[in-house]
Order: C-alpha cells, then structure tokens, then sequence
C-alpha cells in the first residue's frame, strides 16, 4: 500500500472572518476521504503554545508592544510546529490550522507596523521558515468580520477579543496585508470570499482544496 504524504492547511483572514467554521468543515470532507486529521490553533497547539496564548489574547489592547508580541507569537509557534505539526505530517496526517505564520506578519508587520520583513526574518530564525502546503485567505469586509465577532464574544466572559478592539483602521490594514501575503505567493496561497452563507463558503474552500490536491498529485 502506497502511503498518503502528510498535508498542512493554515486557515488565515481577519476577525470574524469564519475560519473555525470552515475548518470543521473541510474537516469533515477529508474524515469522508479516509485521511486521518489533526486540527489545531494559533497561538496554541501544544500545551507550552496553549500556555503564551493566554498571554497574547487577553488583557488591554496595548498589554505588549509589537516586537514583544511577534517574539512571543514565535516562542508560541515554535513549540506547535515541533510538538503537533511535524509529528503529524510525518505520520502521513492531513493538519489543518487555525492561523499560522502569515497571521504574524498581517498582525505584527503589517497591523502593527513592524513591516513584513521583519516579521519573514523572526519566521525563517525560529522556525527554518517552515510552511503550510496551502494557505487559504478568507476574506470578507472589515466591517462585516467585526460585526460577526463581536456577536460571538458579546455573552463570554474574560473572552480571549483583545485583538477584535484594536480599531478599525488596524483591521484594515490587516485585511491589506493578507491580500498582498496572498498576492505575493500565489503558489501557496488563495483567497476565499467569505462574504456568503455558511454553505456557500465550504463549496468555496472543498473546490479550492479539491483543485489543489489534483495538482500536486496527492
């Protein structure tokens, strides 16, 4: 028997922008294709990752500075990829992540204005510049992605939202820097619309990812 290689799918977008929905989804189609799934998150995926996103996603807005933040953005993802994301792949496993790397360089370089550049370096000095296989943007307006996450964390208590109050003019520029990351590596990366229904959005993501694995042969 022909062993299936492990895959590695980041989900990526602004706030509200229905990854986690999607994941389950697209989750749910690879179990009916008979591959065995891994998913995790970021910040998280291992228990030292799951330990700093606590001191990311919650607190004042301002709790760290950009290059405090993109370090510890790192240090979390460094744990994940060695103690979840390798093993799994080298076990053949289909791993589909809640953000990766490029939520670094949209959050810390483009939204916080450390310049991507910069962010690229720490990416290649902490991880070898280890990435997904495909990477999809979901995009949709600002507006319509802080409205949805707002509905979602309106009844949490001590909910983990200290990104989704860091203005609008913040989020724009994160919506800006996805598209051009996606622009800039279009061998990786497509764009979602995800600006629909929950049902027309997975169409979306299945015939994109059906389109990729029919090109790489896997």
């Amino acid at each position: 028997m022909i062993e299936k290689p492990g895959l590695f799918i980041s989900f990526e977008g602004g706030e509200g922008s229905g990854k986690s929905t999607q994941i389950r989804r697209l989750e749910e189609w690879f179990r009916n294709q008979g591959r065995d799934i891994v998913v995790t998150r970021e910040p998280g995926g291992s228990s030292g990752a799951e330990e700093i996103r606590t001191l990311l996603l919650t607190g004042d807005p301002g709790r760290w500075d950009a290059v405090t933040e993109a370090l510890l953005m790192f240090a979390s993802r460094r744990d994940h990829v060695e103690r979840t994301i390798r093993p799994a792949l080298a076990d053949g496993k289909v791993v589909l992540c809640d953000r990766f790397a490029d939520s670094s360089v949209a959050y810390q370089g483009y939204g916080h204005g450390l310049g991507p550049d910069y962010i690229r370096n720490l990416w290649e000095l902490a991880i070898d510049g280890f990435k997904p296989d495909l990477t999809l943007m979901f995009d949709l307006p600002v507006e319509v992605g802080l409205a949805r996450a707002g509905a979602r964390f309106a009844n949490v208590s001590a909910a983990e939202d200290r990104f989704e109050r860091m203005g609008l003019e913040f989020h724009q520029r994160l919506r800006n820097g996805f598209r051009e990351i996606a622009d800039a590596e279009p061998q990786r990366c497509r764009i979602i619309d995800a600006d629909g229904d929950i049902e027309t959005v997975s169409e979306r993501v299945i015939s994109t990812v059906e389109a990729f694995i029919a090109g790489q042969g896997a």
